[in-house]
């Protein structure tokens, strides 16, 4: 979260020697999205006054994840300062390539394969008895034998594909 608050504190300005009311509010909103106040490498002023009788000021601040490697690791850059009289505020943010698993074994939803699948494990799952579960052994021997049920009919109807993400079946499977 980085933005000019235009709230002066002696929390981040140390030429300001007061405290300010809204401080306390803003601390609130970063700390409900698990955000801190960022301190920049180079110590300086983020607003400059434009004429003699003000000081210079810091009235834009960087909130971030105090765990990120960008928390107090940002520059403020005073020679680039604009006509407003702001200093920019130069933060890189790594961003993490999305994880996309390359291959994917499924059956096409509503397809052929599906409803001789479903067929498949329909006629071989009554065949296991489940009403008499008196113990976790028998339990763990019904589970074990269902997965050996549904194991057969899914390596004959499904297939492995190749997954990227503008993949139409990576698509529909997120969707699902």
């Amino acid at each position: 979260m980085i933005k000019d608050f235009n709230i002066r504190d002696n929390n981040w300005d140390l030429l300001y020697l007061h405290h300010s009311l809204y401080m306390d509010t803003l601390w609130e909103v970063a700390d409900s999205f698990s955000l801190e106040l960022s301190t920049s490498i180079n110590l300086v002023s983020t607003q400059y006054a434009d004429n003699f009788q003000d000081l210079n000021s810091v009235l834009n601040l960087t909130f971030l994840w105090a765990e990120s490697e960008e928390f107090n690791n940002y520059i403020i850059l005073p020679d680039l300062q604009s006509l407003s009289y702001h200093a920019p505020l130069l933060v890189s943010i790594i961003l993490e390539k999305e994880f996309i698993q390359e291959k994917k074994q499924f059956i096409i939803r509503n397809s052929d394969k599906e409803k001789e699948f479903v067929n498949k494990l329909r006629d071989r799952l009554g065949f296991i008895a489940i009403t008499n579960i008196i113990s976790c052994k028998i339990l763990e021997y019904i589970i074990q034998a269902f997965a050996s049920i549904v194991e057969d009919p899914w390596n004959k109807f499904s297939k492995l594909v190749n997954i990227t993400k503008w993949s139409k079946a990576f698509v529909e499977w997120r969707l699902q």
